[in-house]
């Protein structure tokens, strides 16, 4: 369990906001996946996409998509990201009444269309305005608000020691590192001594701030190193779930009992990708629900293999019933194997 503020969760697992990914349709898919053993729990919190303050105030049809929740998307994170405490601080009270179990300011994005506003990790070079930004969004809401931080802008500019506990000092209820500067984006390989800096620092001042660590987790054993090595009390997974789902399932089972547990059947694993599938008709449409498998597919095909020519096939599917008889044929005619 990890508790953040007054919110405690079944699991110490999150799964992370990345732009384009996270949305309503995938977070149930991930829900769904059943434990793999009774008890052990799966994903503890999914965060919502990056959300824009001035769009989810003003409600346009793409802003409250990217918001959207239901009851069965519980407990649910909002990201909020921007520069303007007071728009952040609306934004925050926007989200609270709209279903959020906690909130979290976007400090670590590194793309250049949030970094230019000033946004994302840009606050890692003003921490004035980061505290700013942080104490309006936490006095404007009954819910616990986290913050996702880099390691810093460069190698020259590490706020690994600083600004975790000046967040933590204006109450932030937890810190999440993604172990990487700005400059770096998502190249080379995650540092787990930057994340464990962090910790150690937020351990001796401010032992009920939960550090939370985030970067290359794509497996069980990423999940346990980086909680061995970083000392971090969760574990954020962002890109690692993108085509598996069911990886917060073998990572609850596997921090808890130090064994994988019997992995997903192929069929099982093709039958996720078909509830995604159906979430997104449902929710969205047709060509929406087309368009998105298309692209989620280059995520998903490594893990459902033996299945020749599965993402050639997938892209020339015109219909839902198409897609529907072609994964139904392809689960039927390949060997069912892991």
């Amino acid at each position: 369990m990890l508790r953040i503020g007054n919110v405690t969760l079944k699991t110490n697992l999150l799964l992370a906001p990345i732009a384009g990914y996270c949305d309503l349709a995938f977070r149930l898919v991930v829900r769904s996946v059943p434990e793999a053993l009774p008890g052990v729990g799966s994903v503890g919190l999914a965060c919502t996409d990056l959300l824009c303050p001035q769009a989810v105030l003003s409600e346009n049809e793409k802003s409250l998509w990217l918001a959207a929740t239901c009851p069965e998307d519980q407990p649910i994170c909002m990201q909020l990201y921007g520069a303007d405490a007071l728009i952040m601080a609306e934004a925050a009270r926007w989200a609270e009444a709209h279903g959020a179990t906690t909130i979290d300011i976007n400090m670590g994005c590194p793309v250049d269309k949030v970094t230019k506003k000033n946004g994302g990790s840009k606050l890692l070079c003003d921490p004035r305005l980061a505290l700013d930004i942080a104490q309006s969004v936490v006095r404007a809401v009954n819910l616990p608000v986290t913050a996702k931080i880099r390691l810093g802008w460069d190698d020259g500019s590490f706020i690994t020691d600083t600004l975790p506990g000046a967040l933590a000092d204006v109450g932030i209820s937890a810190v999440t590192v993604h172990g990487r500067t700005t400059e770096q984006k998502f190249r080379g390989s995650v540092r787990l001594g930057g994340i464990a800096r962090v910790v150690q620092s937020m351990n001796r001042h401010h032992p009920g701030v939960p550090v939370i660590g985030n970067g290359d987790v794509k497996s069980p054993m990423d999940a346990k190193r980086m909680i061995d090595v970083t000392g971090c009390a969760g574990v954020m997974i962002g890109r690692g779930a993108l085509g598996q789902p069911w990886i917060f399932r073998d990572c609850a089972a596997y921090l808890a009992t130090g064994q994988l547990p019997p992995p997903l059947s192929r069929e099982e694993k093709a039958r996720c990708v078909l509830a995604h599938f159906e979430n997104l008709l449902r929710l969205r449409d047709e060509r929406i629900a087309l368009n998105t498998i298309r692209t989620r597919m280059s995520w998903y095909s490594a893990h459902l293999q033996p299945w020749s020519g599965l993402r050639h096939r997938v892209q020339s599917i015109k219909t839902a019933a198409e897609f529907r008889d072609f994964m139904h044929e392809g689960i039927a005619a390949e060997p069912l194997g892991v």
